[in-house]
């Protein structure tokens, strides 16, 4: 054989081995990740063939599949209340793909799940036509409704845990969206929808309690607060290393941090307890300088700040710093401004930290998967997260917390006959722009059944003019009636 045959034979041969593993590949390795992508129309068409699974909220139905007639498909999905649980359910769509639990329970919601494959053969065999199983949440319907209707039209978000859990009992996000115009089988409408919402500028697909990354503000003193009670140099009485100052120079600069309507914390010299009900800008930026980055940065952590979470939905990364700061840019971080950024679900596990004698619960959105006999498929039992503090240091932040809404910023988060304990917060915002503002809390505070986190943007209906106080607190007052009463 000549050398332009054995060269070209070579060729040949190369080619038909590079055709051998590429469909190899996609065969075996690949195979199971293209039929579960979101946007495989021949999958999403054999899933639309048979009837998906419930998603609830308690026994409250918030997603359902309903058998349909002159269509392609039998089954259309069907969202009551569709635009109060969007943040929740997500969405089903057959050219929008899935979104929120539609996608994270899908493989459950479908009847494609491994552990569903005994019940999968079972129809086989006696013809029955297959369902997919439920996911019961977590979510308590009097409190997403609660939240619901006390952010109004404003926008922002609300999330609330128990405590002793990290169960999600509400989690709403505003402005939302109609997921049955995205789920309907007029493609064009749904096409037309989803270029509608991918246009708006207020991004109402956008989950905004878990997926939106804000400055939290004075909600943070907790953190600075829970690292300088840790520490051991502090107590809710101490005076000493207490700064009550109107105004302080940063250090080697010309800038300042100044407290609110610029007047002394208290008389000038306040305890600990006094500059955080009076929530004290000078107070906590000098703390967070004299403990440090690495303190402030742990105590962060053990509160959750750059962990990985999931609900089972993925949860933005909240952080404290991107790297090494200077005492100005410390200073301004430990009272939840320059480049601290958190999401709302972050803010309420602060609550929770403290509530559960300083334990943090991992958050979680499912209570339990069962098929359509009803029988449990996954049940997730509670797992602890981390511990923040120790009991005692959460028995003196809940000591704060409490003077915060007894006598301090929050009093408009009093409930009658119940003593609340919580942290507001005004965020600066973009230059030019109005703050956020925040609030964060648990109740009962000697028996905690509910924490809640709330933040309105730019100031919501008050504009210029909001506080924490004013705006976000009756807010999570109602949710936590909600869930308490």
């Amino acid at each position: 054989m000549n050398s332009p045959i054995r060269r070209l034979a070579a060729v040949i041969t190369l080619l038909f081995a590079s055709l051998f593993i590429s469909v190899t590949y996609i065969q075996v390795v690949a195979a199971k990740e293209l039929e579960d992508h979101p946007r495989n129309l021949r999958t999403i068409a054999k899933e639309r063939s048979r009837e998906r699974g419930q998603i609830l909220a308690g026994t409250k139905v918030i997603a359902n599949s309903k058998a349909v007639e002159d269509s392609a498909y039998p089954f259309l999905r069907e969202y009551p209340n569709g635009q109060m649980y969007a943040p929740v359910t997500g969405y089903y769509a057959l050219l929008s793909g899935t979104y929120g639990l539609e996608n994270a329970e899908n493989s459950y919601l479908s009847g494609t799940a491994d552990e569903l494959f005994l019940r999968s053969l079972t129809t086989m065999l006696t013809g029955e036509q297959p369902k997919g199983a439920s996911v019961e949440t977590t979510i308590v319907p009097a409190a997403q409704k609660a939240a619901w209707d006390a952010l109004g039209d404003q926008r922002g978000a609300a999330v609330a845990l128990d405590p002793k859990t990290g169960d999600i009992l509400a989690m709403v996000s505003k402005p939302s969206y109609n997921p049955n115009k995205l789920s309907t089988h007029d493609t064009t409408a749904s096409r037309d929808e989803r270029a509608r919402l991918n246009a708006d500028e207020l991004e109402p697909l956008i989950n905004r309690s878990i997926a939106q990354l804000y400055p939290p503000g004075s909600t943070f003193k907790i953190v600075t607060a829970a690292a300088a009670l840790s520490n051991g140099d502090y107590a809710p009485d101490s005076e000493n290393n207490i700064d009550g100052s109107t105004t302080i120079t940063l250090p080697q600069t010309t800038a300042t941090i100044s407290n609110s309507g610029m007047h002394a914390c208290g008389d000038g010299s306040p305890t600990l307890l006094e500059a955080f009900a009076d929530s004290c800008n000078t107070t906590f930026a000098r703390m967070a300088m004299d403990l440090g980055q690495d303190i402030m940065q742990e105590q962060a952590a053990k509160f959750g700040f750059g962990q990985e979470l999931t609900v089972p939905q993925t949860v933005a990364k909240s952080s404290f710093a991107e790297g090494e700061l200077n005492e100005p840019q410390l200073a301004q971080s430990g009272i939840g401004q320059y480049e601290v950024r958190t999401t709302p679900l972050q803010v309420a596990m602060l609550s929770a930290g403290v509530a559960n004698d300083g334990v943090v619960m991992r958050p979680n959105l499912v209570k339990r998967i069962f098929s359509a006999d009803g029988k449990t498929v996954s049940e997730r039992s509670p797992e602890e997260l981390s511990e923040a503090v120790t009991s005692d240091v959460a028995d003196q932040l809940t000591e704060m917390m409490t003077a915060t809404v007894r006598e301090g910023t929050a009093t408009n988060a009093q409930i009658s006959g119940i003593e609340v304990a919580g942290k507001t917060g005004t965020a600066q915002n973009q230059p030019g722009e109005n703050p956020h503002a925040w609030f964060t809390a648990f109740a009962p505070a000697d028996d905690p059944q509910v924490a809640v986190a709330v933040v309105v943007e730019r100031g919501g209906n008050a504009g210029s003019e909001a506080s924490g106080g004013r705006v976000a607190a009756p807010i999570a007052k109602a949710v936590m009636e909600a869930v308490i009463k």
